[in-house]
C-alpha cells in the first residue's frame, strides 16, 4: 500500500524502536530514541452537525531517561536534518500504528508534519506503510490528514511539490493555526486544503467581543466559499462553543469537548458538552433575536412610516423627522431606481452623526450611487418591506452602523418611479 508521505530511513529500523506493534490491541505502542520514552494522545474532532466524533488529532507525549515530561517541541529542536526527519518519521510511524490498532476506517487521523519535513518530502524514499507493517495496522492514505502550519507556507517551488506529493497520494491537508499572526487568505488559494483550523486566538477573542464574532462569522463563511471545512481549535468554553455553532463551524476541538487521552474516543460518541450546547444553542438565538428586534423595531417603524409620507407627496425633511429623532438615528437619505442619490442626506441629532470631520471627504453625497449596496437591492426586490443590514463600517466616521430600507413608488405628480429611502443608526 502506498503511503501518504515517502520518507527514510528503512521501517524495519523503526520497528526496532517501536514495542507493542505485534501486541495484542488494548496495548499501545510505544517509542524509545536517544533515551527518551514516546507515547501518543489523541484528542478527538467532532463534526458540529453529525453529532460525533469523525477523526483524532495525534498528539506526542514524551519523557526524558529520568520520567521528567519533555515538551514536544524539545524533542525536535537542534538537530540536523537527517535526525529530525528520523525523529519526525519515528514518531507518526508510532501514532500511526495506534491509531490502526482501534480507529474505524470512516475517521480521520490528523498529523503533525515538522515544517522542514514536509518541505522535503518529495525528495525523499521512505514508505511509511511498508510491507513490513503488519497487514491489519496499515492505515489508508485517505484516513490521513496532514496538518501544514500556517506560517510555515513559503513560496517556492518544495512547498508546491509536498502539497502534490500528498495529494497525489491520497491524503488531506489541512491548514494549521490560520489567524494566529500574519495569516493571509492568499495562502488558502494557492494550498486549497480541505480543511482550514481557526488558530484558538481568534475563537477566544469572537467568545469576548462582539465585533470581533461578527468577523470570525464572515471569517468562516469565506473559507467555506474558498472550498474548505472551517475547523474551531482550542474551544474550551460553553462560550466559545457557541461561538462555533454560530460562525457554522464544521467541526471543533479543544478541552470543553474532550482531552487528549491515550485511547481514542468509541466511534459514534457525542460528547454530553457537544448536546448540552446544541439543546441550548436554539434557546440562545431565540433570546439574543428577539432582543436585536425589540431595539430595531421603532427604526423599521420609523422608516416605514417615512416612505409612507414621502409616497403621498411629503418633502424628504418632513417625512424623516420621526426617525432622525430616535436616539442613535444618524441620517436619511433617498435614491432613485437606479441607486443615484436624490437630494443631500438629512442629519439627525446623535452625536455620530456630527462627528465625522475626519471623513469629510465622504459627506457630500449628492449624486452617488449605492446601487451595489446590500440595503438598496433588498429594498427594490421587496418592495414596501423593510430591509436591515448587518452593521458594517460607515463612511461618516470609525464606527459601526445599520441600515434600515424600504422601496416606494413616489407620487404620480413626481413621475410615479421607484424609490428607496435609507437610515443610518450608530450600532455598538
Amino acid at each position: 500500500m502506498s503511503a501518504v508521505l515517502p520518507l527514510t530511513p528503512s521501517f524495519e529500523t523503526a520497528l526496532a524502536c517501536l514495542s507493542g506493534i505485534r501486541g495484542p490491541a488494548d496495548q499501545p505502542v510505544t517509542g524509545h530514541h536517544a533515551g527518551h520514552r514516546l507515547a501518543s494522545h489523541f484528542q478527538p474532532i467532532f463534526s458540529l452537525s453529525h453529532g460525533r466524533v469523525v477523526g483524532h488529532e495525534a498528539l506526542l507525549r514524551a519523557s526524558d531517561a529520568t520520567g521528567a515530561g519533555l515538551p514536544p517541541p524539545r524533542f525536535f529542536e537542534g538537530h540536523e536534518f537527517e535526525e529530525l526527519l528520523w525523529r519526525d518519521q519515528l514518531v507518526r510511524s508510532m501514532h500511526m500504528a495506534n491509531y490502526a490498532k482501534a480507529a474505524p476506517q470512516a475517521q480521520w487521523l490528523f498529523l503533525n508534519l515538522h515544517p522542514q519535513v514536509f518541505l522535503q518530502s518529495p525528495q525523499t524514499t521512505f514508505d511509511a506503510c511498508s510491507e513490513a507493517m503488519p497487514a491489519d495496522l496499515r492505515l489508508q492514505p485517505k484516513q490521513i490528514v496532514v496538518e501544514v502550519l500556517e506560517d510555515a507556507v513559503r513560496d517556492d517551488a518544495n512547498f508546491d511539490a509536498a502539497v502534490a506529493t500528498i495529494r497525489s497520494q491520497g491524503g488531506l491537508i489541512a491548514l494549521d493555526d490560520f489567524g494566529a499572526g500574519h495569516s493571509n487568505f492568499d495562502r488558502v488559494w494557492r494550498l486549497r486544503p480541505e480543511i482550514v483550523k481557526l488558530d484558538r486566538s481568534l475563537v477566544e477573542r469572537a467568545a469576548l467581543d462582539l465585533r470581533a464574532r461578527r468577523v470570525v462569522i464572515q471569517m468562516t463563511s469565506l473559507l467555506h466559499e474558498c472550498g474548505a471545512l472551517v475547523l474551531m481549535e482550542g474551544v474550551e468554553t460553553e462560550a466559545e462553543a457557541f461561538v462555533a455553532l454560530e460562525a457554522d463551524a464544521d467541526l471543533v476541538q479543544g478541552y470543553f469537548f474532550a482531552r487528549p487521552q491515550a485511547a481514542l474516543v468509541e466511534p459514534g460518541h457525542a460528547s454530553d458538552a457537544l448536546n448540552a450546547i446544541w439543546s441550548g444553542f436554539g434557546e440562545r438565538w431565540r433570546e439574543e433575536d428577539a432582543g436585536y428586534r425589540e431595539r430595531i423595531a421603532p427604526y423599521f417603524n420609523a422608516i416605514g412610516y417615512a416612505s409612507a409620507l414621502l409616497a403621498g407627496g411629503r418633502p424628504l425633511d418632513e417625512a424623516t423627522q420621526s426617525f432622525l429623532a430616535l436616539p442613535g438615528a444618524e441620517l436619511c437619505y433617498l435614491l432613485g431606481q437606479d441607486g443615484r442619490q436624490v437630494g443631500v442626506n438629512q442629519w439627525g441629532r446623535s452625536p455620530a452623526a456630527g462627528n465625522g470631520t475626519a471623513f469629510e471627504p465622504f459627506r457630500d453625497t449628492r449624486g452617488a450611487r449605492w446601487a451595489r449596496r446590500p440595503y438598496f437591492r433588498r429594498a427594490v426586490a421587496a418592495v414596501g418591506k423593510v430591509q436591515v443590514t448587518r452593521p458594517y463600517r460607515t463612511l461618516h466616521g470609525s464606527h459601526l452602523c445599520v441600515t434600515v430600507s424600504t422601496a416606494f413608488r413616489a407620487p404620480a405628480s413626481q413621475g410615479g418611479e421607484l424609490q428607496v429611502i435609507c437610515g443610518d443608526l450608530t450600532w455598538s
